[in-house]
């Protein structure tokens, strides 16, 4: 048992030798598109849900 775990512990420290990490400016350039889309996508929410409860509001009064 505790020779698997050591085989698994060691598989890791060898995997981790081939992961390719990003650069620092490559972390901000992804972190900077991320927090766009974000900001875009909730706005674009936002004024769906605006004109959405208004239509409802019309809908409801006209009732």
């Amino acid at each position: 048992m505790a020779n698997k775990i050591g085989v698994f512990f060691k598989d890791i420290k060898l995997e981790m030798g081939k992961v390719s990490w990003p650069t620092k400016d490559e972390l901000i350039g992804s972190t900077v598109v991320v927090l766009v889309s974000l900001g875009i996508l909730s706005l674009f929410i936002g004024v769906c849900d605006l004109v959405l409860s208004k239509i409802v509001n019309i809908i409801m009064a006209s009732l």
